[in-house]
């Protein structure tokens, strides 16, 4: 009877919303008692109805009602759990929304801590004692707590289903084997649980390394977000800086020409004023001799007219005759023009490098990385502007053509010391880092050459297995010697098959890893892919080993864009007006160099 009353006590004391003892208890109107927490939170779901009830009896309030905690009880609380009263364990805790309940308890059920797949129910802990103590119950399968204990009845026969038929793929009951699956592949539910058990340890095998895999490109997305909002903001800090110091000179030749024709204004009012001072002094002076003229001319005495005639008459030459030194002018008209003249032409060229600049822009993608280009007009949307670097050319090397060929000379060269030049090889490096996608050609005449690509911080002075291309583990080479290829990195060579071209593409895709080689004639044809991972902007360089002059060909000048052009329109890739081609070739610099003087003489102007 003693406990009888304390599990009396242990139901009046404990809220029905989270089974606990309470804790700040509150009686709403109803008269029912709740943790203040519990059915505030009831209560905050309810917010929008505008109408409030009671969770156990349902009666319902409006508006909603003040909450204020029932001190007495809460006291009452207290006191009883000095005495010994504690809230239900959890395995006798009440079964509430989403629990499994005990199929035995009556009234208010008990949350149930096991399930028997024979007897298809769920027991407490106190209903569960009779499985752990009878014999009878003794072979019986024990699981975790399941609603779904009856989706195990055949709905047939009303048969427990504890047999596989393997040819229709479903579990059945023993009557189905002997009905409608007779004659079919039939085991066990046990032994095609077994196999499956198998399989399923390599599903989650499978499914656990591709999400490692998918983890690990989350990570490397993450860095790529990192990196490029780094690289975003310094691209916008830098293009600020840029455009600042192009206003500024603008603004500066702006205040020149304003100073100058200030001054010209200044020295020309000047000299006319000077002029004007002296016409007027002379108007002066021949009045005064035209007035005596006048008088002379009055006078009745013949002697003295003919006496005074010959000095009135006379006239001194004047120093500035208007007719020769006044002349129509058109004044600052010329330099007006000159100004509009300047601007057309900064216009022009901001237009015309315009689309570069947003292309590069569109370019940016963090995108896992993309397939390989096939044709070359795919390879040529990715080209890029691609000069040798003078500072880094060995002596022996003479650098032309706008420094994108390098030829080996019997004399050294007259260069300026340099710590990044290379003094034990007769090696160059460009002056651009490649990152991203890129694409550049190469042509060489000769027998052999060396075509790689570097870190910058390749030692330039160091033994041939540290400043050597090939030789260390900061560059790749391609290289051609007697009619066949190698590829060389870190000192290891890799012999390559493939058809003797004196063209060669080279095609980077930095962030894949992707280092590929091309032979280019009327088709590519892949020489070697390189798979790895580049911690660095990479450098394309030559080594010359004997007299065989190399061209770098594809850069994003104004002749190679109108051939990019064609080719895209072409396939179906237009981003300008189409251009016809009349050579293969793209080395002329005749347009960037003119683009180079216009800009000079806008400077100069």
């Amino acid at each position: 009877m003693a406990q009888q009353g304390i599990q009396l006590d242990q139901d009046n004391f404990c809220c029905s919303i989270c089974l606990d003892l309470l804790k700040d208890p509150v009686t709403i109107p109803c008269g029912h008692n709740y943790c203040m927490s519990c059915i505030k939170g009831c209560w905050d779901e309810e917010d929008q109805k505008k109408i409030y009830s009671c969770p156990q009896c349902r009666k319902t309030f409006t508006p909603r009602p003040d909450l204020v905690k029932n001190t007495m009880f809460a006291n009452l609380v207290e006191k009883l759990k000095k005495t010994g009263l504690q809230a239900a364990p959890p395995d006798r805790c009440y079964a509430g929304p989403g629990d499994v309940a005990c199929d035995f308890c009556t009234g208010r059920k008990l949350k149930a801590l096991k399930s028997c797949l024979v007897c298809l129910a769920s027991y407490c802990e106190q209903h569960l004692q009779p499985h752990y103590e009878s014999p009878t119950f003794e072979k019986h399968k024990l699981v975790d707590p399941s609603k779904k204990l009856q989706e195990n009845i055949c709905s047939r026969h009303d048969e427990v289903m504890k047999i596989f038929c393997r040819t229709d793929q479903q579990c059945i009951c023993y009557l189905c084997s002997m009905d409608e699956h007779k004659g079919h592949d039939t085991v066990s539910a046990a032994a095609e649980r077994t196999e499956r058990q198998k399989e399923l340890g390599v599903s989650r095998q499978k499914i656990q390394q591709r999400i490692q895999d998918r983890e690990k490109d989350v990570k490397v997305l993450q860095q790529e977000v990192k990196a490029i909002n780094l690289s975003a903001d310094k691209a916008v800090k830098d293009s600020e800086k840029i455009f600042t110091e192009l206003v500024r000179l603008i603004e500066k030749r702006s205040s020149d020409v304003k100073e100058q024709i200030r001054s010209q204004q200044k020295a020309e009012a000047s000299r006319a004023e000077e002029l004007q001072e002296k016409l007027k002094q002379e108007i002066t002076e021949l009045r005064r001799k035209d007035a005596e003229l006048e008088q002379l001319s009055h006078t009745e005495d013949h002697t003295h007219f003919l006496q005074t005639y010959p000095s009135l008459s006379s006239l001194s030459e004047s120093t500035d005759s208007p007719s020769t030194n006044i002349r129509p002018l058109r004044y600052f008209e010329d330099v007006t023009a000159a100004v509009s003249e300047a601007r057309d032409k900064l216009q022009a060229i901001l237009t015309e490098e315009w689309p570069k600049i947003s292309l590069t822009v569109t370019k940016v993608d963090v995108l896992l990385p993309q397939p390989e280009p096939k044709t070359r007009a795919e390879f040529l949307q990715y080209s890029r502007q691609i000069t040798l670097d003078p500072n880094t050319a060995n002596t022996r090397l003479s650098l032309s053509e706008g420094n994108r060929k390098a030829t080996l000379m019997g004399a050294e060269q007259l260069y300026s010391s340099h710590p990044d030049r290379f003094t034990k090889w007769r090696q160059v490096l460009s002056r651009e880092g490649l990152t991203g996608r890129c694409y550049w050609e190469v042509e060489w005449n000769g027998v052999e050459v060396v075509i790689a690509v570097s870190y910058k911080d390749i030692s330039r002075t160091g033994t041939f297995y540290e400043s050597a291309f090939g030789n260390n583990d900061k560059s790749w080479t391609l290289y051609y010697y007697n009619n066949s290829y190698e590829l060389q990195h870190n000192n290891i060579t890799t012999p390559i098959p493939g058809p003797r071209s004196s063209r060669v593409g080279v095609y980077l895709d930095h962030r894949a890893g992707i280092l590929s080689f091309y032979s280019v004639s009327e088709t590519m044809t892949l020489l070697h892919r390189v798979q790895t991972t580049f911690t660095q902007p990479l450098y394309p360089g030559f080594w010359l080993p004997h007299d065989s002059p190399v061209s770098l060909l594809v850069s994003a000048s104004h002749t190679q864009r109108k051939e990019i052009r064609f080719i895209q329109k072409q396939t179906g890739n237009l981003f300008g007006p189409k251009q016809t081609v009349h050579d293969d070739r793209l080395p002329d610099h005749r347009e960037s160099e003119k683009t180079e003087k216009i800009l000079d003489k806008i400077q100069t102007q």
